[in-house]
């Protein structure tokens, strides 16, 4: 409906329709500004379904208003201003003037002011709804120009106010005459308008003007610092950066070593470290004579770990290890103490279950849990794995600890990789015994024994003696910790005459029955060579019996058919001047003569294992060719890797095989160097094993140190069985004051071998060795 132009604007609250007819408008008579339309006490008279409090009041005290049959009835009331519709009088009776009300009269609350009911007089009716309004400052006016006109009611005066209610008897106020069509409800006063407030979209563009600069300014900042800063800044950075951070290494743990079946030779086990942090240690010196005699290390060491120091890397250092190994009782003591800036972490150490099982193999660690010595140090980044590492940021003074939600990066520690080495264990350990016995028994300086598998090239036992404890290096000397058969170089001996008979077979130059005529000495370039079993001048000889008897004389001979370099060629082939790299560090290459080394005495010590540099690894490993058809086949002591990440198995890489002897020939010469063992008067005899034929070869040679040969015999003795088709070879050397590798070395050998044919459940020999003869 179209506003007429006289009615004031509405601002604020907008008027509430269909208020209850007793409420009256606020300072009609006194003329003050009113309220407005449509206050929190107006809104209290509304009911849920759009009936005033004066409305519902009528339904009760009028049967007549309830019995309306409109449902929608009581919203469009509201719309039309709260009253029901008018019975009786005509519109044009309406406009009876109205006179002002008295202000002395007392008006009742409006929960109490009594309801005109419809059926009142019509005149009094007309002066209850005809109101007008006042406005501030002027008298009341009329509101006209609409077809359903308003008038704004003045407040009545409360003080002596009279209704014509039918239950309210008094004298009824005059009427005041209001001009123009009729009003159907009141217009109140609109309230003043309010203050206008701060404008929220300047504030806004303000905000976000600051905000702005702020990034502008940091985005500049870093520009400079990437850019324009000067190397000092530069440093000043990285050092405030490294002082508040702080590492620890994450050990990561060691991989084992064990055995072919999988028995454990080595591995690690739960201890304890004991660290520092220098910046938290408020006493070193106090400190160091606490953990001293605990830990067994000097004080003069404590003392500038756990003093404060920079990092050689830049930094101050906020950890150092003090003990690594510890047993787990005494870090447990360690930790009871309670030291300002020590902590105690879990850590491991090297544990060999078997003592000197094959530690002159395996080695040993350091206190850091490195490998110092043996295959300990040999595959140390294998072994060791990769460390972790943790690194946070840390406070300043008192707050000097990981400070919760700050950097932290943590690197897991890799696992080691474990090594499965080709040693059968109880093989080992009973060659160890037996060499240790016999050692002892013929007063040996050294000893070595080697035991290698034909067919594969696979070391199943390695020893030496003597052996020491790997959990207690210390307590021996490094000469006692060799490993005697790869690492000791000799003169070979007669054992390096096979070689030279299995060269001319190969060649054609000597058959197994061919025969040879010998003297009791040879002269070569100023040094006489002779035999050990002297024999008259012109004596024939067998080529068995030259290899039964040792014939230095025939040895010579027969390398004078071949030639110094057919001689150099098949040693090469035969292994002889490398390392095999079967694996042990530091494994002694050895030397052989080259054509133009050969001096007039060359062609006499050569060929019997003179001027000759050799490991008993290596002689091993060519008879092992002699053993193998022929077939040289590397020698090797790593079967496998299992990761430390999944279990994963590596199998080692294939060892280098080539060949070097016909098969045919192979078997000849083992046949001929049986007669070493079987024939009377042989220099191996004691070299036999009951049930089984034996092929090898005695040797009694010399050790070059610094440069001298000493005066005691390096004896040594190399076979195989069973000589039909042999499983095994053995090698056994001695460094004793007296005797040949026929009295200190063959014992050994038998009875290494007999352990080894019945552990490996090799058959015995089916067919008896032949008949030898040593003349013709």
């Amino acid at each position: 409906m179209p506003r007429a132009d006289d009615t004031p604007p509405r601002r604020g609250a907008q008027p509430r329709r269909g208020t209850s007819r007793d409420v009256p408008a606020d300072d009609d008579a006194t003329g003050k500004p009113s309220r407005g339309f449509g206050g929190i006490g107006d809104a209290r008279a509304y009911t849920p379904r759009g009936r005033t409090v004066a409305e519902r009041d009528q339904r009760t005290r009028s049967p007549r208003a309830g019995r309306t049959s409109d449902p929608f009835r009581p919203a469009l009331q509201v719309l039309d201003g709260g009253q029901p519709p008018r019975r009786g009088r005509p519109a044009a009776e309406r406009e009876t003037p109205v006179e002002p009300e008295k202000k002395d009269r007392k008006q009742p609350p409006r929960s109490r002011r009594p309801e005109l009911d419809f059926d009142d007089e019509p005149e009094e009716f007309d002066r209850r709804r005809g109101r007008t309004t006042a406005r501030t400052g002027s008298a009341a006016r009329t509101v006209a120009d609409k077809p359903r006109g308003r008038t704004t009611a003045t407040k009545p005066a409360r003080p002596g106010r009279v209704t014509a209610s039918p239950r309210t008897p008094g004298k009824a106020a005059p009427r005041r005459t209001v001009s123009g069509p009729r009003v159907d409800r009141a217009v109140r006063a609109v309230a003043t308008e309010p203050p206008k407030l701060a404008n929220s979209t300047r504030r806004l563009r303000i905000g976000a003007v600051l905000a702005l600069s702020l990034f502008v300014m940091i985005g500049v900042r870093l520009v400079i610092l990437q850019v324009a800063a000067s190397p000092e800044d530069a440093d000043r950075l990285i050092e405030l950066r490294e002082s508040r951070l702080a590492e620890v290494r994450l050990p990561a743990p060691r991989g084992s070593i064990l055995d072919r079946d999988g028995t454990v030779l080595a591995h690690s086990v739960e201890a304890r470290f004991v660290g520092a942090d220098p910046e938290l240690v408020k006493d070193p010196a106090q400190t160091a004579s606490i953990l001293s005699p605990i830990i067994g290390v000097p004080q003069s060491k404590l003392v500038p770990l756990m003093t404060p120091h920079d990092r050689p890397g830049g930094g101050e250092s906020r950890f150092e290890f003090l003990a690594q190994g510890v047993d787990i009782s005494t870090g447990e003591r360690i930790r009871a103490m309670e030291l300002p800036g020590i902590v105690v972490k879990e850590d491991e150490r090297r544990d060999v279950p078997n003592a000197d099982l094959a530690a002159n193999l395996i080695g040993f660690t350091g206190a850091d849990n490195s490998g110092l010595e043996g295959l300990e140090a040999r595959y140390d980044s294998l072994l060791r794995g990769t460390d972790g590492q943790r690194k946070f940021e840390i406070g300043a003074g008192d707050l000097n600890k990981p400070i919760p939600g700050g950097f932290e990066q943590h690197t897991e520690p890799q696992p080691g990789t474990s090594l499965q080495l080709t040693i059968d264990g109880d093989l080992q350990y009973e060659v160890q015994r037996i060499l240790a016995e016999q050692m002892k028994q013929v007063k040996a300086t050294i000893g070595g024994a080697v035991v290698i598998d034909v067919k594969t090239g696979e070391v199943v036992a390695q020893a030496s003696y003597p052996a020491y404890n790997a959990a207690k290096p210390g307590d021996f000397t490094p000469t006692e910790r060799e490993d005697v058969p790869s690492s000791i170089v000799a003169d070979p001996g007669s054992i390096h005459k096979a070689f030279i008979f299995g060269a001319a077979l190969q060649e054609g130059l000597i058959k197994p029955d061919s025969v040879l005529t010998i003297g009791p000495a040879l002269e070569r370039g100023g040094y006489r060579f002779q035999d050990g079993h002297l024999q008259p001048k012109g004596t024939k000889m067998t080529m068995p019996g030259l290899l039964a008897y040792s014939s230095n004389v025939g040895t010579i001979l027969i390398a004078d058919m071949l030639g110094k370099e057919k001689v150099i060629e098949y040693q090469q082939k035969f292994g002889l001047g490398r390392s095999t790299g079967e694996g042990m560090p530091g494994e002694a290459e050895g030397k052989i003569l080259g054509p133009d080394e050969w001096s007039g005495s060359a062609s006499g010590s050569v060929p019997i294992g003179m001027s000759v540099d050799a490991t008993l690894v290596q002689m091993a490993a060519g008879y092992a060719a002699i053993a193998n058809d022929g077939e040289y086949i590397q020698p090797h002591l790593i079967k496998s890797m299992i990761s430390g990440r999944g279990g994963k198995v590596t199998h080692a890489a294939k060892p280098e095989r080539h060949r070097v002897l016909d098969p045919h020939v192979a078997a000849e010469l083992r046949l001929m160097m049986e007669a070493v063992v079987d024939t009377k008067g042989g220099t191996g005899t004691q070299a036999a094993v009951p049930g089984y034929r034996v092929a090898g070869k005695t040797g009694t040679g010399k050790r070059l140190i610094d440069g001298q040969y000493t005066s005691a015999n390096y004896g040594s003795f190399i076979g195989m069985a069973p000589a039909d088709n042999p499983r095994y070879v053995i090698a056994v050397s001695a460094d004793v004051p007296k005797g040949t590798g026929g009295d200190v070395a063959a014992p050994a050998f038998a009875k290494m071998m007999s352990f080894a044919l019945l552990h490996g459940r090799v058959p015995p020999s089916s067919t008896k060795p032949p008949t030898f003869k040593i003349h013709p």
